[in-house]
């Protein structure tokens, strides 16, 4: 009643669902025409009284996990598989194939369900969507096998999808990777796939045959012979095929296939079949490596037909020369073309097909080429006449060296004169001769060549270095002549190589390297001396260690002009240094005129070194001389080594000496010893010592040496005083011998006071002209004979007699009293000429 009043109460419906159901009253048709009953409740409610219908009840309440439960608990897989393929849910699928937590996978049950899929659930199908989801789950689930049934049964037997592009495509890519034996089978059977994409997935799975039958099927011929010839690796086969197809495209694959195996004539044939001349690059680069030439004749015939490129003509002239059919090239040549002709002469040139790089040549005028080529044809005059056209340093180069080989010298000579006036061209041209071992012929052209206007640095140079290894005697007069326009240094390099020291010397001076000169001629002085050139040399090197390498050397090996270098060297040497050098040897003597030069420099190592000499010469005026005119020595240490020589003379040098010294009482010591005392007397006076000289005095007394003390008081007149002279004269009774020396005292003081008067007399009178009213000035004049003398003498002056002085000074024959020593000075006269 509920139901008839319109309740739409889902607790309404169940209960009348189950009434249908236990009154199996028609309960399919209510379970599928009602949607208001729970079909999760109904379902589990009939699962135990009818399975079937509670399928129906979760079918249509879409309850896909109770569903697959019943049907697998219940072995409905026939059911399942309509259900599954109806609901077109691939998650559901996956469920069924793959299982997950609630429904763990059973193999026993997935076979039983794709057993069902395959047998009635899709053939059932009408649907294209039906069949892609599942076609997608099983892919997804990892069964190409199964895959495989299930398209079998729907492509190969008459169903709505047996034509099918997609599915049959899948059957076959289904097939390749899981059972590749089915491949042709399906190849052959089906014809609504992808042909191309199909061969490349053949391909790519290494089913070459299957895929040589899609193109071959579908007509696609020139990759059919592409899989022949790339995969398969039958040209035979491919070659058959072709003949077949008769088609040019598949002409020119099989003639590309063959000309990469080397299969040149063939491959040449397959392009003149083809018409094809698009790959004559690799045709030509192929077959002149085989050098098949022949067959690249009539292949490059065909090409210039079709296309009209300078690389074709440019190939075919060359084949021709190769094939040496000169007559065809030279009718190629008077004709028009657009062949590279110079490069065509280059390559024939460069192999040796000399007659047809002669005639290539001369049609492009190319004289520098056809020079070199004529030299190759054995035609060297020719060659040179082309050379003078040329003017090619090149066209020279090449025609030189065939004369050279062919020993055409003048020719030869005629060439390297235009080859050596370039420096680049000058070195390789003097090593061609030199491996040759053509000397003279070299030297001839060099010196030739000397003479040119272009003549250059490079040309002298060589010249010199071939003088140096080969003609020794002509270097020096060589270099004589044009040492300012050879390089140096590289001729001295060659020199030192070639042990030419007077060369090398000549050289080292003429590039201002006066060091390395000096040091060749110390080293190799048995060819490098020579006394002149060495002194030049000498005086101009930086290096001040070769002075002394220098004097080393002479001593060792030219000791007699050891003066005569140190005379150029006074200059620029150390003294000390050179006289320890020698002091060291104990050579001085040999470097006596030296050290007599460098004594004008005051040098204390020359001038002990010369006193040295002199005294072992004896020659005791040149160390007096010496002494006097030089002192910078050691004069106390000379004068100890004198004072105990066995020869008077050095002795009283010694005593001189003591006397530079000032050490008066050595001299005065070494003179009596020696009983000079006449130098005592002058030592006594230069010291300038009244009591030296009064020590002297008493010493003449006591040795009893009357003329001595006489002679002595002339000498130290100046020093002794009066009245120790008297004192000595009158205790030991050489009055007369003093006597001499008072007369010349009193006259000494004579000339005094008569000096003193007249100045006193002079100064009275100026004294009473000015001043007779100046009472100070009369007391002055009229005082006790007192006066300030002008003469400076300080003290009073006695002009009166003995009332004026007090006593006054009664002079006697010794002379003044009060003992006063006599005047600054007298001379010999003074004493009577004593």
């Amino acid at each position: 009643s509920k139901v008839n009043e319109g309740s739409q109460d889902q607790g309404v419906y169940n209960a009348l669902a189950k009434i249908y159901i236990d009154s199996n009253y028609e309960p399919e048709r209510f379970l599928s025409s009602n949607t208001f009953y729970d079909p999760r409740v109904i379902g589990a409610y009939s699962e135990k009284r009818d399975p079937g219908l509670a399928y129906l009840a979760y079918s249509q309440g879409q309850c896909d996990d109770e569903l697959l439960r019943l049907t697998s608990d219940n072995g409905m897989f026939k059911q399942q598989s309509r259900y599954l393929i109806k609901r077109r849910d691939l998650g559901l699928w996956s469920k069924a194939l793959s299982g997950d937590d609630q429904h763990p996978l059973n193999q026993s049950h997935r076979r039983q369900l794709i057993d069902q899929v395959v047998s009635y659930g899709l053939p059932e199908a009408g649907d294209p969507e039906e069949v892609s989801v599942c076609v997608k789950a099983f892919l997804g689930a990892n069964l190409p096998n199964e895959l495989i049934e299930l398209l079998e049964r729907i492509i190969l037997e008459d169903t709505p999808f047996s034509n099918n592009n997609n599915l049959q495509n899948l059957l076959i890519l289904t097939a390749v990777k899981v059972d590749q034996s089915r491949v042709a089978d399906y190849i052959g059977r089906l014809g609504n796939y992808d042909a191309p994409d199909i061969a490349e997935i053949c391909i790519n799975s290494g089913l070459y045959e299957e895929a040589f039958n899609v193109y071959k099927r579908f007509e696609v011929n020139t990759d059919a012979i592409g899989v022949l010839i790339d995969h398969v690796g039958s040209l035979d086969r491919a070659y058959e095929y072709a003949e077949r197809c008769d088609q040019p495209d598949v002409w020119s694959r099989l003639g590309k296939a063959q000309l990469e195996g080397l299969r040149i004539k063939e491959a040449i044939d397959s392009y003149i079949r083809a018409d094809d001349p698009s790959n004559y690059v690799e045709v030509i680069d192929v077959a002149s490596h085989a050098g098949k030439f022949d067959d690249l004749v009539r292949f490059l015939m065909m090409a210039r037909r079709k296309v009209r490129e300078p690389a074709v003509e440019s190939e075919l002239m060359f084949a021709y020369a190769k094939t040496e059919r000169l007559s065809d090239l030279e009718d190629m040549l008077r004709g028009p073309n657009i062949a590279q002709v110079q490069m065509v002469g280059d390559r024939c040139y460069d192999e040796g097909l000399f007659e047809a790089a002669r005639m290539l040549f001369q049609s492009v005028s190319n004289w520098a080429r056809l020079a070199s080529t004529l030299v190759r044809l054995g035609d060297y005059q020719s060659a040179v006449d082309c050379g003078r056209k040329a003017n090619s340093t090149q066209v020279w180069k090449d025609v030189n060296q065939a004369c050279i080989a062919e020993k055409e010298f003048r020719l030869a000579q005629i060439c390297g004169l235009h080859l050596i006036v370039h420096t680049e061209e000058l070195e390789p041209l003097i090593r061609l001769y030199e491996r040759n071992g053509y000397i003279d012929e070299l030297c001839s052209l060099i010196e030739n060549g000397l003479g040119l206007e272009r003549a250059h640095m490079g040309m002298f140079t060589e010249l010199a270095i071939l003088y140096c290894k080969y003609r020794p005697e002509q270097i020096m007069d060589h270099l004589k002549l044009y040492w300012s326009r050879i390089n140096i240094p590289k001729v001295i390099r060659a020199c030192e190589s070639a042990h030419l020291w007077p060369e090398l010397v000549f050289l080292y001076v003429h590039y201002d390297e006066f060091d390395n000169a000096a040091q060749t001629i110390i080293e190799h002085s048995v060819d490098a001396w020579e006394h002149a050139s060495f002194k030049d040399i000498i005086v101009k090197v930086s290096n001040v260690e070769l002075y002394y390498k220098a004097l080393r050397f002479y001593l060792k090996e030219q000791p007699l002009l050891l003066s005569d270098l140190l005379n150029v060297m006074m200059a620029r040497v150390d003294h000390t240094r050179v006289v320890s050098m020698f002091l060291k040897s104990d050579n001085i003597p040999l470097i006596k005129k030296y050290l007599v030069a460098a004594q004008s420099t005051n040098n204390k190592a020359v001038n002990e070194a010369y006193n040295d000499l002199l005294i072992e010469e004896e020659d005791f005026v040149g160390l007096r001389n010496s002494i006097d005119n030089h002192d910078n020595f050691d004069s106390i240490g000379l004068a100890q080594r004198l004072e105990k020589h066995e020869l008077l003379e050095f002795r009283r040098i010694a005593a001189h000496l003591y006397n530079q010294a000032k050490r008066w009482k050595q001299s005065l010591t070494l003179s009596k010893k020696d009983k000079l005392y006449k130098d005592a007397m002058t030592t006594a006076r230069l010291s300038a010592s009244t009591d030296i000289a009064e020590d002297l005095l008493r010493y003449f007394v006591e040795s009893g040496n009357p003329a001595c003390f006489s002679a002595c008081l002339f000498t130290c007149y100046d020093l002794v005083r009066s009245d120790v002279v008297m004192e000595l004269a009158w205790r030991h009774g050489l009055t007369s011998e003093a006597m001499p020396y008072f007369i010349n005292l009193m006259r000494e003081y004579q000339g005094k006071v008569d000096t003193l008067t007249a100045e006193v007399s002079e100064l009275k009178a100026k004294v009473e002209r000015g001043g007779n009213g100046n009472g100070t000035a009369a007391n002055v004049a009229a005082g006790p004979n007192q006066l300030m003398g002008p003469a400076g003498l300080g003290g009073r002056l006695l002009l009166g007699g003995p009332a004026a002085n007090g006593g006054g000074m009664v002079p006697n024959a010794f002379g003044a009293a009060g003992g006063q020593s006599g005047p600054g000075s007298m001379n010999g006269s003074q004493f009577g000429g004593f």
